[in-house]
């Protein structure tokens, strides 16, 4: 009889890699029956290809977060050398990178951003973010939005409000205590509040007047997975205005909109708003490393002092996450990306807005430097989407994932999430990769124009 280790070697003897994470990993958020990942044997810029040398456009930036493409020389480059120089230290030291990494921030955050703490994703810079707004003002409450994303832990996902979070309600794998929640704003599924800010803010406005002991307002600038969501002008300086007038702290969940997608090293920096904190990963570093990152004001910043800064975990300001950030920075800025990101996706949005005229399925186009979803319609006459969260947590099919499959057939990846086309390429991207990538959505979208009912 095979002893159990050597049952557990044969497990993998002559399985592919494909058959071997599929069938030994986890894939996030889905049921895994089925799962047969792509095996991925190389990338660079705006490509990346299988092992049968199969290559594809990357539209999505990965999970909206290789911002500077794929492997990236300087960012590649910077991770080597830290590794070979000092690839590991505790954070309660210091070491060059890190301090290099604070000079590039205080450069390009909104003002007032004056000290960061760096932890290993966005959801656990958000989950700092709130911990410190709790220390700090002495309260519990926090207030977000419907359709929101923040992260995945138990707390982060309480202040998430997709399908993610319907699905973790079931198994009560989050913890709500303290969590408020407003509308958010739709501009093409307005619902109840319109498509104005006026009924947001008296929305909140009543909220921070009737709710005791609010903490913090965190919110998507520009809501990312859930659909590009763009506000009105005055949305967020009003926002502000409220936030300051009832002594709430305002944070900025960058995670999804910084580093250029909106056209602006920050999306709050589109309205000139300038939160108390601001949380980013993604972009950082390119995902090139594991990185987060937590910015305060000094006022925070002061408080903890003589306040014991209750937070913290082994790989906060590690090396290896830190050295490419530094490099990424530098790249945003040689490239003059925040500019091309406005003109350049200026011109993604017009070639992605003419497919409304062709298909009966496209219900709207929206977005803002590279940042653009195509939001399909089952029905042009009640602007019915296809799916919906309520039937996604329930594990019904979306057709919109027909289209992305559809694409990758056709050597385009582009990430597709309920009822929308997130299109967000790295910025790097060239006026012929964007008509390749418009191409391959025109075509897809013939899955979803079939299923039409008006």
């Amino acid at each position: 009889m095979l002893s159990a280790t050597s049952a557990r070697l044969n497990a993998t003897k002559g399985k592919s890699v494909s058959e071997i994470v599929g069938r030994h990993c986890y894939k996030t958020w889905s049921a895994q029956k089925g799962w047969k990942p792509l095996n991925i044997t190389g990338a660079k810029d705006c490509h990346f290809w299988d092992e049968s040398g199969k290559k594809y456009l990357d539209v999505s930036s990965q999970v909206i977060c290789s911002t500077l493409g794929h492997q990236n020389d300087a960012v590649t480059k910077a991770l080597v050398d830290q590794a070979q120089k000092l690839a590991f230290i505790a954070p309660g030291f210091a070491f060059e990178a890190r301090a290099q990494l604070v000079s590039r921030l205080l450069e390009v955050v909104p003002k007032g951003i004056d000290k960061f703490f760096f932890p290993t994703s966005g959801t656990a810079a958000n989950e700092a973010a709130i911990k410190i707004a709790r220390m700090y003002t002495g309260k519990h409450k926090i207030v977000t939005r419907y359709n929101s994303y923040h992260g995945a832990t138990t707390l982060s996902m309480s202040l998430t409000s997709d399908y993610r979070h319907f699905v973790a309600t079931k198994m009560r794998t989050i913890d709500g205590n303290g969590v408020l929640r407003a509308p958010e704003y739709h501009p093409y599924r307005p619902g109840p509040f319109g498509v104005t800010s006026d009924r947001h803010m008296e929305y909140f406005e009543y909220l921070f007047e009737n709710e005791p002991d609010i903490a913090c307002v965190i919110m998507e600038p520009i809501v990312g997975s859930n659909g590009i969501l763009i506000p009105p002008e005055d949305y967020w300086p009003r926002l502000r205005e409220l936030t300051k007038k009832y002594g709430i702290l305002l944070i900025a969940d960058e995670v999804m909109s910084g580093w250029g997608r909106a056209g602006e090293w920050f999306a709050v920096d589109k309205w000139n708003v300038q939160p108390d904190i601001i949380t980013t990963a993604k972009g950082i570093s390119n995902s090139t490393g594991p990185l987060g990152m937590v910015g305060t004001t000094r006022e925070i910043a002061d408080y903890f002092e003589d306040h014991v800064f209750s937070h913290g975990h082994t790989f906060e300001s590690h090396p290896m996450t830190i050295a490419p950030a530094v490099a990424a920075i530098d790249e945003y800025k040689r490239l003059n990306l925040m500019e091309y990101s406005r003109t350049a996706g200026a011109k993604l949005g017009e070639k992605l807005s003419a497919l409304k005229a062709k298909h009966p399925s496209v219900g709207d186009v929206r977005g803002t430097g590279m940042f653009w979803a195509v939001d399909l319609v089952k029905d042009r006459k009640t602007n019915a989407p296809f799916a919906t969260n309520v039937s996604k947590s329930r594990g019904e099919p979306a057709p919109v994932d027909m289209v992305g499959a559809k694409m990758m057939e056709q050597g385009v990846f582009v990430l597709t999430h309920v009822n929308t086309i997130n299109v967000a390429p790295p910025l790097i991207i060239t006026e012929e990769e964007m008509d390749i990538a418009v191409k391959a959505i025109d075509e897809a979208l013939k899955i979803t124009d079939a299923l039409v009912v008006n």
